[in-house]
């Protein structure tokens, strides 16, 4: 299954979650942490407790936003296709590929910064593409968080003894000489149902 234009843009930006986090932390003007609460809200006599108004606030809710839609997409997820998996390596370090921005996101960068603010949405758009091309949108460090586990698996299909190597994404933990169905993202399997071991 290949992700369309907008199911890649929605796991990319939700995938960046953290970074508008970061990024929201640091335009919070904490003066403002100790005032009371303005209520009811009067734009004339009221305050905006971040630095650029609301840019801050909507690029946060829309890569929660895609965050969200990202994990119920895995949900409705089922795997279909039987696999005879023979090797497995635990690989996390791999989803730590896409860390690079968080580095950048503490170089002084703020909203109101446009030559750093353009210079990071240029590099997030080719870190985009890069990804899409590649076909490694999956590989989404918060899933993590969520449970899921990176492996790298030498598998066949039963009736075909061609062993292929590839990435898997599962909350289970994959053992060696074991059957489960898979659905495969892009290059990446999914792995949900329990795995049954082969006879033999």
């Amino acid at each position: 299954m290949q992700f369309r234009f907008i199911a890649s843009l929605i796991v990319f930006l939700g995938s960046y979650f953290p970074l508008s986090l970061i990024l929201l932390a640091q335009d919070y003007r904490y003066e403002l942490a100790i005032a009371p609460f303005c209520w009811p809200i009067d734009a004339a006599k009221c305050v905006f407790p971040f630095k650029n108004g609301t840019l801050p606030l909507i690029l946060f809710g829309v890569c929660l936003a895609c965050l969200l839609l990202s994990l119920l997409g895995l949900t409705t997820i089922k795997p279909k296709v039987p696999v005879d998996i023979q090797e497995v390596k635990y690989v996390p370090s791999e989803f730590m590929a896409y860390t690079l921005p968080y580095v950048v996101s503490f170089m002084s960068l703020e909203y109101q910064d446009t030559g750093k603010l353009v210079g990071l949405v240029i590099f997030l758009g080719w870190m985009f593409v890069i990804t899409h091309r590649s076909g490694q949108l999956v590989l989404n460090p918060l899933l993590i968080v969520f449970g899921w586990r990176l492996y790298e698996v030498t598998y066949f299909y039963p009736g075909n003894d061609q062993t292929r190597t590839g990435w898997a994404l599962s909350k289970d933990n994959i053992e060696p000489n074991t059957r489960t169905d898979v659905a495969t993202v892009q290059d990446t399997m999914i792995i949900k149902a329990r795995t049954i071991k082969v006879s033999g």
